[in-house]
């Protein structure tokens, strides 16, 4: 009897918790690395922010079995003009691989989340891809690493 009042309780002051973050209420934002793997250092590398806001819903269509209307939304009116960019070095140069670009890229990474953090943004994911087609030949490549945050309104 007395495990089950103490898990009640824990539930209980899991969910007034979870009721008063919710109330409370969060912003979240993200930024994302895009970082060449081109070899002879012709690719670009950026941290790329938006620095406008989108609604989801104004680009969302609801398919169903009686209505199978494709998405129609104007990519003009999705695109962002306005966002931060900030250019940061390719994995590789006319010599190779150069591992002090990865370590640069690292400093200019953290110098950003560093920002991020003293404006009272909390990191809670970090999201990576690789895109290449490795076929003969490959030289096309990047890796795109997402940061997400949110911070109390």
């Amino acid at each position: 009897m007395g495990v089950a009042f103490i898990a009640t309780g824990m539930v209980l002051t899991a969910l007034s918790t979870t009721e008063a973050a919710a109330q409370k209420g969060y912003e979240f934002t993200s930024f994302t690395v895009i970082e060449s793997i081109v070899p002879n250092g012709v690719g670009r590398s950026r941290i790329i922010e938006a620095l406008e806001t989108r609604d989801y819903k104004e680009f969302t269509t609801v398919r169903t079995e009686e209505d199978n209307e494709r998405n129609k939304s104007d990519r003009g009116e999705i695109r962002v003009k306005n966002f931060a960019e900030t250019k940061i070095l390719n994995f590789y140069n006319i010599g190779g691989i150069r591992f002090q670009n990865i370590a640069a890229n690292d400093a200019v990474i953290a110098s950003k989340v560093n920002a991020m953090f003293d404006e009272g943004w909390e990191l809670i994911t970090i999201t990576v891809g690789v895109e290449s087609n490795s076929g003969k030949d490959d030289g096309d490549g990047i890796y795109i690493t997402r940061y997400y945050f949110k911070r109390a309104k």
